[in-house]
């Protein structure tokens, strides 16, 4: 701690990092996350990076950043504007000043705050001098000179490319003094980080001291910000991301279900950590297979649950619309699929590397012919792993496909997540025939939840095939009989209607017996939705919130909720799909909608401002 340095205690508190894409500024937060986590903080984050592999360098194009929002309360969102930035150029500075509070403070590396990079930044002045910054507390680290000439006075013979790598490892040297952070954890996570590269341990550990010790003696920073940990949460935790839930949930669904997990996929932004995360875990039995295309990849899952695997494949917007003609395939043989969708933003390759909940009607409605399934959605980084665990439920005891709708935002973002308990969670049973079954039918269905039952090949006494062609109702032979296909069509759309019974009713936040205001979100936007709301409530608003994770059913009590509201004001971070949708279902309700398209998240501010505006219309 500095001699004359003053702590400031925060509840909460916004950092951004921001640099160029090679800077290892996803590193770096990421790093940070694990060190606050550790302390016991409370956390979610927003990596934000561009789309190319490496745009050029020094410009607005190539800025890569990442944001993550520390507590001791309950953090629910990565926050609206940072109170800390971490610029490592003048586009970096550029780039990111909107979403900087006033009075923030501001590190830059002043060894890139020179005529080359404001020239590539567009800047028509010197930011540092035309009193742009004059309300911000800034500190001109040397942080390129000071850890070049760290490394080359260890003479390991590291060249300068490397050593300006390590530029990032300074930067946190400087955040582990200016939070109070014990810098032993930023060692463990290099020891981990370059375990089989001793040199390159050696030298970030000794340019991460040096950051520290830099902050520690320079009287520019004459502030520490101390975060308490959080007190409100109990249990083992660990920081995780959407991907690696969504994973670890397709893995647990399986175990309950007593079936092999087999993925079959193709990498596909921002999807493809799943697919890496489950090629991982063969101890644990599950098989992946990196398919060719999008269409390989979901007909080979379909394959493994044909033979008695949990078959499930992952893709983002695109890679579903390929796939959509192979799950009407799966929708006609009723197998269990779990089709994972990350959404991103579009149309086409659109933005790769942002957010959007841009895939909900096709998700619903994007099949040939009549191809009903369920849909569902995650709402936090953490959950993923409980919604593809539901997933997996429903695909099973169902016989259906389904499809999981997380995003962006979700899938790279982390939260600290309670590790469940494995034993306390629900269980899994599969339809499963057993050998020669005298009563066996492949189309025989349960009398409560319509589905099918399974037979594996192989089985003795159970021969039977499947097919993309239509059925005969209970044998499963091919039919073109026009009233079977009736029958059957009726069947498979009653199925899906069904599970309805089997998901929980639909919850509201705030005020049960109905109100003013009703807000109503789906999936991702949950953080900022209830975060808006809850402000709002302690500021004396009538106003509550739903949030849907199943979309379709939806729950059956959906009705109830909305006729108890006077208003309701529908929120998705696309053009109005889910409104769109409700409209569908519920055309006696008059709904309000606000859309947000822009590749980032809800802000807080903006919600607040658009609830008050309904509030007060007249």
């Amino acid at each position: 701690m500095g001699k004359n340095s003053k702590i400031i205690e925060k509840d909460e508190i916004v950092i951004k990092f921001a640099g160029d894409s090679g800077d290892g500024m996803q590193l770096t937060g990421t790093q940070f996350s694990d060190a606050s986590a550790s302390f016991g903080n409370d956390l979610l984050t927003f990596p934000d990076y561009p789309s190319e592999i490496r745009a050029p360098q020094g410009t607005v194009a190539g800025v890569s950043g990442f944001q993550v929002h520390i507590g001791q309360k309950e953090i629910q969102t990565p926050g609206d504007q940072a109170d800390v930035l971490i610029a490592l150029n003048p586009a970096a500075l550029k780039t990111n000043m909107k979403w900087v509070k006033p009075g923030a403070t501001i590190i830059i590396d002043i060894d890139n705050f020179d005529n080359k990079h404001y020239k590539k930044a567009e800047y028509v002045e010197d930011p540092l001098s035309d009193g742009s910054l004059d309300e911000f507390t800034v500190i001109k680290a040397p942080i390129t000179s000071l850890s070049r000439s760290t490394v080359n006075s260890l003479e390991l013979g590291i060249d300068q490319k490397t050593a300006d790598k390590t530029r990032n490892q300074f930067v946190m040297g400087l955040l582990f003094w200016l939070f109070n952070r014990d810098v032993t954890i930023g060692e463990s996570f290099i020891n981990k980080k370059f375990a089989k590269k001793p040199d390159l341990v050696k030298v970030n550990i000794a340019v991460l001291h040096a950051g520290y010790n830099y902050a520690e003696t320079i009287e520019a920073i004459a502030t520490q910000f101390h975060v308490n940990p959080t007190k409100t949460k109990k249990g083992k935790f660990r920081q995780i991301t959407g991907n690696i839930a969504t994973a670890w949930g397709l893995i647990a669904g399986a175990e309950k279900a007593g079936l092999k997990l087999f993925l079959g996929s193709y990498p596909i932004t921002p999807a493809s950590e799943i697919l890496h995360e489950l090629s991982g875990r063969k101890h644990l039995g599950v098989k992946t297979f990196q398919a060719e295309d999008e269409i390989a990849g979901i007909c080979t899952a379909i394959g493994a649950s044909f033979a008695g695997c949990l078959g499930a494949t992952s893709t983002s917007g695109p890679g579903l619309a390929l796939k959509t003609e192979a799950a009407g395939l799966a929708v006609i043989t009723e197998l269990p699929l779990v089709i994972v969708d990350v959404q991103r933003g579009g149309p086409s390759t659109g933005l790769p590397t942002k957010t959007e909940q841009s895939d909900l009607m096709q998700a619903i409605h994007g099949r040939h012919g009549e191809s009903p399934l369920p849909v569902i959605a995650a709402s936090s980084p953490g959950n993923c792993f409980d919604f593809a665990f539901t997933a997996c439920k429903i695909a099973v005891e169902h016989m259906t496909p389904i499809i999981l709708l997380t995003d962006g935002y979700l899938a790279n973002g982390t939260e600290l997540w309670k590790i469940p308990d494995f034993e306390k969670m629900p269980s899994i049973k599969a339809p499963l025939v057993k050998d020669n079954d005298p009563n066996y039918q492949p189309y025989k269905r349960d009398p409560e939840k319509l589905n099918r039952f399974w037979a594996i090949p192989g089985q003795e006494g159970l021969q039977h095939r499947v097919g993309g062609l239509e059925k005969l109702d209970g044998k499963g032979s091919v039919s073109h009989d026009p009233y079977n296909h009736q029958v059957m069509s009726n069947y498979r759309a009653e199925k899906v209607k069904r599970i309805e019974n089997y998901i929980p009713k639909q919850e509201i936040y705030g005020n049960c017996d109905g109100g003013d205001l009703l807000v109503i979100g789906w999936g991702g936007t949950y953080g900022a939705l209830k975060s808006a709301v809850n402000e709002m409530r302690e500021e004396g608003y009538d106003i509550s919130l739903a949030q849907f994770n199943y979309i379709c059913p939806l729950p059956r009590n959906t009705r109830d909720v909305f006729s108890k509201f006077k208003k309701r004001l529908v929120c998705e971070i696309n053009l109005g799909q889910f409104v769109d949708y409700l409209r569908s279902q519920y055309p006696e309700f008059k709904y309000e909608q606000y859309n947000k398209i822009q590749g980032l998240p809800f802000f807080i501010s903006e919600l607040k401002t658009k609830f008050k505006q309904i509030l007060e219309e007249k």
